[in-house]
């Protein structure tokens, strides 16, 4: 875990950014009021640990403070360049992802005049906004594993004639385990519905992994695997297949189930039951082996 040291901004490309208490953070975008936002380095992230390293090396033969290289979060804790490209980190309700390590120094950098170094070019990490909010000077800063999103199919409880339990469960255990959810959104068993949840929830949201729980039997309005199977790049049978044969053990109904898995972009969307119980059975058996699958989807692992 890590901390938020300094937030930098500037209203113009070429000059120092300067210190700013506190700052909101757009979607897709950048720092509110920055003028880099809105490019494809949207956020600027630098290691408060390598900052100090350089400012002692230089003993006062140049001015060293926060904004100096560019950055726009100065954040202790980590050191960003050891981080791959893919990874995400959280500060309150702001998730970012890396999409640049490194960067050519500006031509005519005065730091690298001055010292005939600049750390920006090594040390400079860059982000894009996958969710927006509002950072402070002093926050906490940590490292999230993967981000999933939770989506209920069910008419009595959209309906609130019954309470969701399934959902709210795969949060709690997806969080224990380390994941950020990015969102959970509950629904009636709606093939349109649904597939345009899903569909917004992948291209926008950006998940790892969505769980739905829900409509995967064989009543006429259960459709989650109909909808799911519409937004589908890539199948990924193997998972719904393990969890068929690993339920058969505990029951006989498994067989009944048509849950699917399937690929959108590089979100893996994975069908389960719709009880509590079948819920946590089937998250304790494929979650282990889950994270390997995410590292090979983000491009982390390459077998």
């Amino acid at each position: 875990m890590g901390k938020v040291i300094a937030i930098c901004t500037s209203e113009n490309k070429g000059t120092v950014k300067t210190e700013v208490p506190s700052v909101n953070i757009i979607r897709n975008y950048g720092l509110e009021g920055d003028a880099h936002a809105g490019s494809e380095r949207q956020v600027s992230l630098l290691s408060y640990e390598r900052f100090m390293e350089f400012r002692n090396s230089v003993n006062g033969r140049v001015d060293i403070e926060p904004g100096v290289f560019g950055e726009n979060l100065l954040v202790e804790g980590f050191d960003f360049k050891e981080y791959k490209v893919g990874t995400r980190f959280r500060c309150n309700n702001c998730i970012l992802e890396v999409m640049q390590i490194g960067k050519t120094c500006h031509t005519g950098c005065e730091i690298s005049k001055i010292t005939g170094k600049c750390i920006m070019p090594v040390e400079g990490v860059f982000a894009k906004v996958i969710q927006g909010g509002v950072i402070n000077k002093g926050d906490e800063f940590t490292c999230v594993s993967f981000c999933a999103g939770i989506i209920t199919a069910s008419d009595r409880s959209y309906s609130g004639e019954r309470e969701d339990l399934s959902g709210p469960l795969i949060e709690k255990i997806l969080i224990e385990k380390g994941y950020e959810i990015t969102s959970y959104v509950l629904l009636p068993d709606d093939e349109d519905t649904l597939a345009e949840a899903l569909k917004k929830m992948c291209d926008e949201e950006l998940p790892d992994v969505i769980f739905t729980t829900g409509g995967t039997g064989f009543s006429p309005r259960d459709h989650m695997p109909e909808a799911t199977r519409a937004v589908a790049h890539k199948d990924a049978p193997g998972i719904s297949e393990a969890l068929r044969a690993m339920s058969l053990r505990i029951t006989p109904n498994a067989m009944l189930s048509r849950g699917v898995s399937v690929i959108r972009n590089k979100t893996l969307i994975i069908n389960l039951p719709g009880s509590p119980k079948a819920v946590k059975e089937c998250l304790d058996f494929i979650l282990p082996p889950l994270s390997h699958g995410l590292g090979i989807l983000r491009g982390e692992l390459t077998d």
